[in-house]
């Protein structure tokens, strides 16, 4: 149950290729322990010093350019003025801030039973004492080590006991949960997950900051970190997994093997059921209340005993036991933990009012107040906004059940009266039997053969498959999602091969995706920009648009882009002072908003004032042919500069 790290996320390496690497790595920890984690220390020591030898290397750097400028004057200072900055973001990168666990601090005098517990597991295993015991709103429990010095150490030991939890399991129950979470504290687990946390934070923080910054040094250490992450990730895996089984060791020796035994499987069965059930039911409340004044946390003892029934509880157990474990999580699957331990899976709720939260005693209610009255707050904005939307597709929902009927609506048409069907009406079945007889009408339509191929994929109709993969061909908006969809129907049919394939192609075109999305997040001052190359007609109305909102000078660029080069990202400029204004404060940011608002832009645009940071872009594109916007009048050279 530790809320251990997700080191299994391979950021540039094939899924395939990492589980073979985690595989040969497990093996190897099992011939090898102590030796394993000499390599795991080894490769941590890896990471930490190549940044230690980037931060000699700036140091050394940044005294040359001191040095220089005694001969080289200005050209010095500029080597300089280069150097610092970046020698203080190597510098400052080292210094990782872990804040303390949210949630309501209890102490001995407020909760005497749980604390006495606490005392007798804790002298058990001889496991160090806790500073902070914390009830949070997590499903889960887990040990938390904070460095109250940063790197110095001098570490205080948080316990951290989720309110859902407590009130899914039994006293006993907890007392095995709780013993797995010392045996973790005991064996040193989180000191050291700690240790490598930290250095997947440094080299986060590094990299999002360069990045951020558009820093040319960015190039020294991308290709370090592209080899090395992937790798750390599968070496640190194997030894993450490894712990969980220790713990679970230690929890079968201080408690039993039923005892853990029964905790793991009735959490993992109330957690699916919290997952599937419960959660989604809470949140659909919001279809039907402007206010969360629902409190999920005080409801929930009751819910897990009057909703989870036997044949729940059979289809999930089942399930959970036949999920093998894989690379994307740390902990091992149920089926694995019970056979380490020797143990039989069994489930067994608490009874009406033994529920473990009883331990709080006094301030139970009170705590339970807190976490539920916290969470009517986080989710209160988006609660109103869920309602409001849900409100008004009803009314429009209404509306055209009025208004139009079938025959006479187009295609898009039909498919947004199925979308308003689907969610706010009769269901998914009125909305399939709306759309089945317009296919044979419009085949061609990719929009009409994504929605209705994925809706009988979902009601495993495999008939399905044939839409979808026509949508796909038709239309490159389809490839994710529609494969994601053939993904998860083979993955239910047992069909491994046809799920992994699906799988690879979305996640291929993802990267993509999400690469050209990278590239056109921002526009250089030193990117490479063309003439827009837009019709004279497009050109005047964008400059009507745009001189209504108070514009003097307005430009627009093309950027070339690598990947899909077929959809132009524009930059848009414009000036709302003279170029010889001393005063650089501007209405540039209201206008930039305005312009998003109201103007309609070619395609994806970004777009800038250059009154203000960005004024150097004025004179980059005054020297640029066709990009200047001057007039809306026919006779005017709308595209010169």
């Amino acid at each position: 149950m530790t809320d251990a790290n997700h080191m299994a996320e391979e950021v540039f390496m094939d899924r395939e290729l990492f589980d073979q690497l985690v595989s040969r790595l497990e093996a190897y920890s099992r011939l090898n322990p102590k030796l394993y984690k000499l390599r795991v220390f080894g490769f941590a020591l890896l990471g930490y010093g190549y940044l230690l030898l980037m931060f000699v290397l700036m140091l050394l750097l940044l005294v040359a350019s001191a040095l220089s400028v005694i001969y080289f004057k200005a050209l010095g200072m500029k080597l300089l003025l280069i150097t610092a900055p970046f020698a203080w973001l190597v510098a400052r990168s080292f210094w990782v801030r872990m804040n303390a666990p949210q949630g309501y601090v209890v102490d001995r005098r407020m909760a005497p039973a749980l604390f006495e517990r606490i005392r007798v597991l804790r002298k058990k295993l001889r496991a160090p004492r806790f500073h902070r015991v914390v009830i949070t709103d997590d499903f889960n429990a887990a040990v938390v080590q904070i460095p109250r010095l940063g790197p110095v150490g001098w570490h205080a030991n948080y316990l951290l006991v989720g309110m859902p939890l407590m009130k899914s399991v039994s006293p006993t129950q907890l007392d095995a949960i709780l013993a797995h979470e010392f045996g973790h504290l005991a064996g040193g687990h989180a000191r050291f997950g700690n240790w490598l946390y930290r250095l997947r934070r440094i080299w986060s923080q590094l990299l999002d900051e360069l990045e951020r910054r558009q820093s040319a040094g960015l190039a020294l250490f991308r290709g370090f970190f592209t080899w090395y992450v992937p790798r750390f990730n599968a070496y640190s895996f194997p030894l993450a997994r490894a712990n969980e089984f220790e713990a679970d060791a230690v929890a079968a020796r201080v408690t039993s093997v039923n005892q853990l035994a029964e905790a793991l499987t009735t959490t993992a069965v109330v957690g699916r059921y919290l997952g599937a059930k419960y959660w989604p039911g809470v949140y659909a409340k919001a279809d039907t209340m402007p206010q969360p004044s629902f409190a999920p946390h005080a409801a929930l003892g009751e819910a897990v005993n009057r909703e989870l029934d036997d044949r729940d509880v059979e289809i999930w157990m089942g399930e959970i036991l036949a999920q093998p474990a894989d690379s994307t999580d740390t902990h091992p699957g149920l089926a694995d933990r019970l056979r380490a331990i020797g143990g039989s899976a069994c489930f067994k709720r608490p009874a009406e009012g033994s529920s473990a939260d009883y331990l709080l005693g006094p301030v139970r209610e009170q705590v339970i107040r807190k976490l539920d009255g916290r969470w009517q707050f986080h989710v209160s904005e988006d609660w109103r906004r869920r309602y409001s939307e849900v409100w008004e597709a009803r009314n429009r929902l209404a509306a055209q059940r009025k208004l139009w009927n079938n025959a006479s609506r187009s295609t898009d048409e039909l498919i947004e009266y199925a979308n308003l069907e689907e969610l706010h009406g009769e269901g998914r079945a009125a909305a399939v039997a709306l759309l089945g007889d317009r296919i044979a009408q419009d085949p061609d339509h990719a929009g009409l053969n994504y929605w209705l191929g994925t809706r009988l994929l979902a009601d495993d109709d495999e008939s399905g498959i044939e839409l979808v993969e026509k949508a796909i061909a038709m239309d490159e908006a389809a490839i994710v999602p529609g494969n994601v969809a053939l993904r998860d129907f083979y993955h239910t049919r047992g069909l491994v091969d046809l799920a992994k394939a699906a799988h690879g192609v979305a996640a291929e075109r993802q990267a993509l995706l999400d690469a050209a999305d990278s590239e056109r997040q921002t526009i250089r001052l030193g990117d490479k920009l063309l003439a827009h190359g837009l019709d004279a007609d497009a050109v005047n109305r964008l400059y009507e648009q745009i001189t209504r909102l108070g514009a003097r000078k307005i430009w627009i660029a093309r950027k070339p882009t690598r990947l899909f080069p077929e959809h132009p990202l524009f930059l848009l400029a414009f000036s709302l002072k003279p170029w010889y204004s001393l005063v650089r404060r501007s209405g540039g940011g209201i206008v930039s908003d305005r312009i998003h608002r109201e103007v309609t832009l070619p395609g994806q645009t970004i777009v800038i004032c250059t009154d203000g940071e960005y004024y150097r872009f004025r004179r980059k594109l005054r020297f640029i042919r066709g990009t200047r916007l001057r007039s809306t009048a026919p006779s005017s050279n709308a595209n010169g500069t």
